[in-house]
């Protein structure tokens, strides 16, 4: 790969402090681009930022809409228009319809949903009058089938994969593009935390929560968040530009 391909261009993925976030943080970077990442815990995105050139950290936190036009603002101040945007920050938690309260519900929704339209509302403006832009959002498998347990999760997944519909319509022919990718489970921090809560609902062995997640997955292993990024690294890339209104599965198989 050409590793001045996106070469100015500037890029901004939320929860790019860890996890799949931070894999296609540095894939980006290594391509040229200067990427923001944002999250809410500044030390985290400070450590990545200091390992890997052309990262540059920002705190910022998806469910709060003042806090997403003043990060975005700033970050554009900062490095330009955005034209690469990654609304990946989210939360993965399952809990049954009956148990849940309107304030889980309510948190779930602002920050996998809300919070991706929040991130690239902002950023379209520059891609526009650029006339280019790469919009990839982190859906799920649960964006596209039911997920056993996690109705709130499955609903804020499925209504991303709707807002990326809706807006790859709006701008056919622009010169920018939106795509969902949509990974089974993959071998993150969420992952390790949705093991123990797992593990405790069901009253089994954190080995068997883990195996569970690890057979959802269609080749029997845990997805690397390096996999995932180069799913997203393709779609930034010269050659992506057919590619639009697309959900990509990345689960060993067909799901």
């Amino acid at each position: 790969m050409n590793e001045q391909a996106l070469a100015g261009r500037h890029a901004l993925i939320t929860g790019g402090g860890t996890g799949i976030g931070l894999a296609i943080a540095q894939a980006l970077a290594g391509a040229g681009a200067q990427v923001t990442i944002t999250g809410r815990r500044a030390s985290v995105l400070e450590e990545a930022a200091a390992v890997t050139p052309g990262l540059y950290a920002l705190e910022m936190d998806v469910a709060d809409e003042q806090s997403v036009v003043t990060g975005c603002a700033a970050a554009i101040d900062a490095r330009g228009p955005v034209t690469i945007c990654v609304p990946n920050a989210g939360i993965a938690e399952g809990k049954a319809i009956h148990k849940m309260d309107t304030a889980f519900w309510r948190r779930m929704m602002a920050i996998n949903l809300d919070g991706a339209y929040l991130t690239v509302r902002e950023c379209l403006g520059g891609m526009h009058a650029e006339g280019w832009g790469r919009v990839v959002f982190m859906s799920s498998i649960a964006g596209l089938k039911g997920l056993k347990g996690a109705p709130a999760y499955t609903a804020s997944k499925h209504g991303m994969i709707g807002l990326m519909r809706g807006l790859s319509e709006d701008f056919l022919g622009s010169g920018l593009t939106f795509n969902a990718l949509c990974p089974g489970y993959v071998d993150t921090e969420i992952v390790s935390r949705n093991t123990d809560s797992i593990a405790q609902r069901a009253g089994i062995s954190a080995d068997d929560a883990r195996n569970m997640m690890v057979k959802t997955n269609r080749h029997r292993r845990l997805i690397r968040p390096e996999e995932v990024a180069t799913a997203a690294m393709w779609l930034c890339l010269p050659g992506s530009e057919s590619i639009n209104g697309q959900c990509i599965e990345i689960a060993g198989g067909q799901m």
